[in-house]
């Protein structure tokens, strides 16, 4: 299913009447045209209000979006994830987009306002493309619709008043519809042939037997509040304590939650687990890749083009990725030459995973220093980012543990961002239930990746940005963010980080770890390789412990192409500073290079390399 308001690919735009009309005055028609320059700023500004208008109108099919934005607008309801819901919007993306091709001239536009343009066609032209495979998605599994509302309620859905309360609760009630819808889609999809494999449906019936767990939905006498439940009271306790409500009015709101909980709430639940544990018996006995699904290498080629926005094909990907491995794996073979360790490098890869003094203790304490060590690699780079960076967040960055109801062993670690205007920091958020998962010469490099300079950085800028329309503050493409995130590991050797040479071995780690994702995700869903010939290759060419591999390798299986973004990004980012380098010498800036690069929002790679080509004339020029 795609969801048009995650901004990956798509963007929803309506017209909002006429345009404004110039309405010279006889004293304006009497005069000189006004300068070129003039006159494209001015239908650039005529453009970006416009645009506004736009998102102010496109935020309502996404009351789920607008709240993750810190705005309290139908903060009653949650999304509508219906067939029908999807076509209207496509409906309205493409009569916007029509709208705009009528009302304003691409010609006399400013550069940035092209972009604008550029990007709103993009939208549109990768909408159209994900058409024929609007049953393709796998709707459960890791991390699914599932336990992705109740982390929307736990985490984005603030409570500061009884009318946030009220509004709490009535999207308590709307998860059974939500469940029902998404349930329906997967029965149709399932229908039709598409069934992720048996493992995705085993993590989503783990998932909700532990969202379902505990008081209200059973009532044992040893058994702790689910996490929904816990998550009402807390709230409730907050208005108490901040005399928002009386005894009287917490009691009622708690009753009324409970109500829904062990009513509409896990009716729904057991509905879908149901679902799940019976068509579980439908999955092939080997995971297989998106090639086995009805027009599902036509599928692939289109998964591949919406997450690197490039026109590449698997084979090509492949080959990139196969040497990338064999040039970084020359890399780690220097240090450990330097490291003065007797061996091969599978044998180095061998001893890094068993060591047991490269892993943190399976302890409350150890935890709290594996994210002590976060925080004091994120306050050394955070001194020396003004040298490479003129424009830095305003953001604050927390890091902390995956909650209980959603923490995977050996999942990966990843970034939610904040709200624009700063009321909820950005999160780094790391899956702490399976220490041996995070091993220590990993923390650095895998801490710049999602924090500063990577995702936090990048995505705090975005949103701060006030020079660009307000939909591109929030537009993402795959490919740039995640690129964007392993440039920043690599950036961050640059920076001084990375002294240990045993931290810069789990640097070429984690860049290695990139480049097997473009030859595993293209191997299974291209090549038909079976999940044994996926973990095979990654462990032999990495030193990522094997239960950290086998969560990847199912990860890859379930979201076909998402693994090849973000080395692909990387190398096109690095690829757009060496031309600029090579182009400009000694007039070379890094901190205006990057100000760029993070100064237009999450631009597909050509519209990126387009930007930078266009910067390069300007400094040449002066």
């Amino acid at each position: 299913m795609r969801n048009l308001f995650l901004f990956v690919s798509i963007f929803i735009l309506v017209s909002c009447g006429e345009s404004p009309s110039s309405t010279p005055t006889s004293d304006l028609t009497q005069s000189s045209p006004p300068p070129i320059a003039d006159s494209a700023q001015a239908e650039t500004e005529r453009l970006n209000l416009w645009l506004d208008e736009q998102w102010e109108e496109q935020l309502d099919f996404s009351p789920e979006f607008r709240t993750s934005l810190g705005i309290k607008v139908d903060y009653d309801r949650l999304d509508n994830y219906t067939v029908e819901a999807e076509e209207e919007q496509l409906e309205w993306l493409r009569a916007s987009v029509a709208t705009m091709e009528g009302d304003f001239d691409y010609a006399a536009l400013t550069e940035d306002g092209k972009l604008s343009w550029d990007m709103w066609s993009y939208a549109l032209e990768r909408s159209e493309a994900g058409v024929p495979f609007n049953g393709h998605g796998y709707l459960y599994g890791r991390g699914g619709i599932h336990s992705g509302l109740p982390n929307f309620l736990i985490n984005f859905h603030r409570v500061d008043t009884e009318e946030d309360m009220n509004a709490y609760l009535a999207r308590l009630r709307e998860i059974d519809r939500v469940l029902g819808e998404v349930l329906e889609r997967a029965q149709a999809n399932a229908a039709a042939g598409v069934r992720q494999p048996s493992f995705g449906y085993d993590f989503a019936i783990d998932e909700i037997g532990r969202i379902t767990s505990g008081v209200p939905f059973n009532t044992d006498d040893d058994t702790p509040n689910s996490p929904l439940w816990t998550d009402a009271q807390a709230k409730i306790d907050g208005l108490l304590e901040n005399d928002m409500i009386d005894e009287d009015r917490a009691l009622a709101f708690r009753d009324e939650a409970r109500s829904i909980l062990e009513g509409e709430v896990a009716v729904a639940y057991q509905t879908v687990l149901a679902w799940l544990q019976g068509d579980m018996a439908n999955t092939s006995e080997q995971a297989q890749g998106v090639w086995a699904l009805p027009n599902g290498e036509a599928y692939y080629n289109y998964r591949l083009a919406q997450m690197t926005t490039l026109d590449l094909t698997a084979d090509e990907i492949h080959q990139i990725g196969l040497d990338e491995v064999e040039r970084l794996l020359g890399e780690m073979e220097a240090i450990k030459n330097e490291i003065e360790f007797e061996g091969s490098l599978q044998e180095f890869f061998a001893f890094v995973r068993d060591d047991p003094n490269n892993y943190y203790e399976d302890t409350d304490e150890a935890r709290q220093v594996y994210l002590d060590d976060n925080y004091a690699y994120l306050n050394a780079i955070n001194e020396v980012l003004p040298e490479y960076f003129g424009r830095l967040p305003k953001a604050d960055l927390e890091i902390r543990r995956v909650e209980a109801f959603r923490e995977q062993d050996g999942a990966a670690q990843h970034y939610f961002p904040g709200t624009p205007d700063g009321s909820r920091p950005g999160v780094y958020y790391s899956h702490m239930s399976d220490m041996s998962s995070l091993p220590k010469h990993q923390v650095e490099d895998v801490l710049y990746h999602e924090g500063n300079p990577g995702h936090h950085m990048q995505i705090a800028i975005q949103q701060e940005l006030t020079e660009v329309p307000r939909f591109r503050t929030q537009y993402f493409t795959t490919a740039y963010v995640e690129g964007w995130g392993l440039y920043a590991e690599w950036l961050a050797k640059e920076m001084g980080g990375f002294e240990d040479p045993m931290s810069d071995f789990g640097r070429l780690g984690g860049e290695i770890w990139r480049a097997i994702r473009l030859v595993v995700d293209t191997g299974i869903h291209a090549k038909q390789w079976t999940e044994e010939q996926a973990v095979e290759y990654f462990l032999t060419n990495s030193d990522s412990s094997e239960s950290s591999v086998r969560s990847e390798i199912k990860r890859y299986f379930a979201n076909p192409g998402q693994a090849t973004a973000y080395k692909i990004g990387m190398m096109n980012i690095q690829q757009a500073r060496a031309n600029a380098e090579a182009a400009l010498g000694d007039d070379f800036n890094i901190r205006a290079f990057h100000d760029l690069i993070l100064g237009a929002g999450a631009l597909p790679l050509p519209l990126m390399h387009a930007r930078v080509d266009r910067w390069i004339e300007e400094v040449r020029a002066n």
